[in-house]
């Protein structure tokens, strides 16, 4: 290299360092009155032909005179960049001025420091206006944003399943927003690294730009949202440290309101290129440390980001430049609205309603700019907007969707493989397009396979909004407004041990001898017994242990069958089991399935046994319009590929845990806490006054404070007073503990 310096270039160097590098090796040239770099790149055309571009960019920002950015230095030739043989293979070298300086990020960040940052980033970026070079304008490149697709490959290298999920999804996104809009995107040459690495600090004043092998030709507004990328990196507030970049650039380089409204998603798309490389680099080349030196706290911000409601995040932007911010609607006059068209009878949840936007995983956006977090909402099983999901649909939808009087490939292969997470007896399914829908189907078989009518239920259940699914649920047919409870229907107590008068560990043996007398007494043989393994509306209260294995017996002995409402309790949520039923340690003959089926998808099911099915092709055709459909088989199939991929039932177990231990400690701490119970990710906290008496109105309370703090549970119980929980299953141990903290404070203040 001594040779190379001296011949080329007349120089005599003293000292050469090799230097830390992502794709080329550089060195650090320091000669008696000069510090330069030296750069070598492996040979290949296209990148020689970019490195000439670069130089040629360097130069023109070298004529400003300034000595903010590096000068490319000729050869003895009077070339900036050449083609020689070194270390034994054929190599692109240049050489280039050095800047003197500390880093951005080695430096402590204020807010002047960071908005001057902006105003130099914003004079670079004019400065290059007047460049233009069309082997720049030709690449395609992994670390340009509009290019988004080009990390798709690397995303398979992401170890952690959910990690990948949070990229494809926000690589969805952009899709959606941002790539319709593209084309009215200004574009320029634009240096595209701005990161704290490349950014050069000098008492307290940006004074130089390094390293541009990332320029690109692309939508100006990415340049302002790589280089707020990296200054966000672990600051508490993000969006108020990026509004302090932004407010600098802006006043030097105004930027038009559509890209600030879609910067969100460019810094979003910029942080999944930078952990999908990341993971892609690791995995060619595991030793490099240097590759990983973002990976951590990238991964952070993705977080973070995805925490972010997209409307605050445009909200906040356009203030920091001071642009006015679109309002929304006030809610009540969005409700006044949805009155002229809705019936009332269609209720709202929380006193004070939420004018909801968009979601994602466990989180859910607001048209103001709010974020909440859903403690509560258990139908989009694997997450809000889950990609893998939302792409099944996507694609199905634009094949092929008709009804199951066709054959097709996607009925029979998501039906076997839903069947095969049951017993081998169950192994027939119908399918319907909503939990009551099934429920309804499952009286039917159940009345055609044993010629009677009549149904014992159990207390405080609730199996559906359809006329048979309201004669069959004690949680409708016995309120006020509800029709009455009738004559072919037998009620029997809730198996509860923590309200009802057993206790014990044979509880549900002497609730069970009970339920039998009751059968016994009724005097009319029963078609089925229909109960859900934690009862939901009565306060999310698990069936006594043992209570199926004595109470089924019993009801097959008088010829009914026995039918298990996984609608709310399947698909793992409960984490010990995939199904509720095997926490009784019983086979149903007919499981009700529906709600997490499709994730928010309307999908029901219905799934017996051969000789249930057969006796009920006796009877008139079966035929649901959407059941069993082509796009409702395709997401049901996703559905279960994300559960099994990130390992939600397992999940769902420890998460649950902690936070029922949690509960347990506050429990300790506030004497209103009384059970608290249920499993995995189904879990109700029974709120009680001194007396241990139910306490609705502080249960009440304790929701609508939560949703006052941007958390989202419900209450339910014959008295209202349970608080239930029952979120995604990609509700994390750090989101329980908000939930409890925040639980603790309403109490201590109450």
């Amino acid at each position: 290299m001594i040779d190379i310096l001296r011949d080329l270039y007349n120089l005599p160097p003293i000292e050469i360092k090799k230097l830390a590098g992502y794709d080329n090796v550089n060195y650090l040239v320091t000669t008696s009155n000069n510090i330069f770099i030296f750069k070598t790149y492996t040979y290949d055309k296209d990148l020689f032909d970019l490195v000439v571009a670069e130089s040629e960019l360097l130069d023109h920002l070298s004529k400003s005179n300034d000595n903010h950015y590096p000068k490319p230095i000729k050869t003895k030739n009077g070339e900036w960049t050449i083609i020689i043989d070194f270390d034994r293979r054929r190599t692109i070298i240049r050489l280039l001025s050095y800047l003197e300086g500390d880093f951005l990020a080695e430096v402590k960040h204020s807010p002047t420091l960071v908005k001057a940052f902006g105003v130099f980033l914003a004079n670079t970026d004019l400065q290059l206006q007047g460049f233009n070079h069309y082997t720049i304008r030709a690449r395609r490149y992994v670390w340009d944003i509009q290019h988004l697709d080009l990390i798709e490959p690397f995303i398979q290298d992401i170890s952690e399943p959910h990690n990948r999920s949070i990229v494809e999804y926000f690589i969805q996104q952009y899709s959606e927003v941002v790539l319709p809009r593209l084309y009215e995107l200004r574009k320029s040459i634009i240096h595209n690294d701005a990161n704290d690495w490349n950014v050069l600090v000098n008492n307290g004043q940006i004074t130089g730009l390094i390293d541009f092998g990332d320029v690109v030709y692309a939508p100006l507004v990415q340049e302002i949202a790589v280089a707020i990328t990296y200054v966000i990196m672990g600051k508490k507030d993000p969006l108020q440290w990026a509004g302090y970049l932004l407010n600098g650039y802006h006043h030097h380089f105004e930027l038009e309101t559509m890209e600030i409204d879609l910067l969100y998603y460019f810094i979003a798309a910029r942080l999944c290129i930078s952990v999908c490389n990341s993971a892609h680099s690791k995995k060619l080349d595991p030793k490099n440390e240097y590759i990983s030196i973002s990976e951590e706290p990238a991964w952070e911000l993705l977080n973070v980001w995805l925490s972010i409601n997209p409307v605050k995040a445009k909200n906040k932007f356009r203030t920091a430049v001071g642009n006015p911010v679109e309002q929304a609607d006030p809610v009540e006059k969005k409700i006044e609205k949805r009155h002229q068209f809705i019936s009332p009878i269609v209720t709202l949840s929380y006193n004070k309603p939420i004018y909801m936007d968009r979601a994602a995983f466990q989180y859910m956006y607001d048209v103001y700019g709010n974020t909440y977090l859903d403690a509560y909402n258990n139908i989009p099983h694997v997450g809000h907007s889950h990609p893998k999901v939302v792409e099944a649909g996507q694609k199905q939808m634009a094949i092929l969707n008709t009804n199951t009087r066709y054959v097709y490939d996607l009925l029979d292969e998501y039906a076997e493989r839903l069947l095969s997470k049951f017993p081998s007896k169950l192994n027939k399914v119908f399918f319907v397009n909503s939990g009551s829908a099934a429920s309804d189907l499952a009286i039917r078989l159940a009345r055609h396979h044993t010629m009677h009518d009549n149904i014992m239920v159990m207390e405080h259940g609730y199996h559906g909004h359809t006329i048979a699914g309201i004669e069959v649920s004690d949680y409708k047919f016995s309120k006020k407004r509800g029709p009455g409870q009738k004559p072919w229907i037998l009620k029997t107590p809730i198996p509860d041990t923590y309200r009802g008068k057993y206790k014990g560990e044979d509880a549900g043996q002497k609730y069970a001898s009970e339920a039998m007398d009751l059968l016994h007494n009724f005097g009319k043989p029963v078609a089925a017994f229909i109960a859900e393994p934690i009862v939901g509306c009565g306060g999310q209260v698990p069936l006594a242990p043992g209570y199926l294995q004595h109470l089924y017996g019993a009801i097959r002995a008088q010829g009914a069958v026995c039918i298990s409402d996984e609608v709310q309790t399947g698909f793992g949520r409960l984490g010990d089991y995939f199904w509720g039923f095997e926490a009784q340690g019983v086979i149903p003959d007919i499981v009700i399935l529906g709600k997490p089926m499709g994730n928010g998808h309307p999908m029901g099911a219905v799934v017996t046994t051969d000789e249930i099915a057969q006796a009920f092709e006796e009877g008139v055709e079966f035929f649901s319009s959407f059941g069993g459909n082509p796009v409702s088989c395709a997401i049901g199939l996703a559905v279960l590929d994300v559960i099994e991929e990130e390992r939600l039932q397992h999940h769902a177990l420890e998460v649950g845990n902690h936070y029922k231990h949690l509960m347990n400690e506050l429990k300790q701490d506030f004497s209103n806490v009384g059970d608290v119970r249920g499993s995995g990710l189904f879990l109700g906290f029974e709120i009680i006054d001194e007396n241990g008496k139910e306490h609705t109105s502080l249960a009440g309370h304790i929701k609508n404070e939560l949703r006052n703090r941007n958390i989202l549970v419900s209450t339910d119980g014959p008295f209202d007073n349970v608080l239930k929980s029952k979120p995604p299953l990609c509700f994390t141990e750090a989101d329980a503990e908000m939930v409890v903290e925040n639980i603790y404070e309403i109490l201590k203040i109450q």
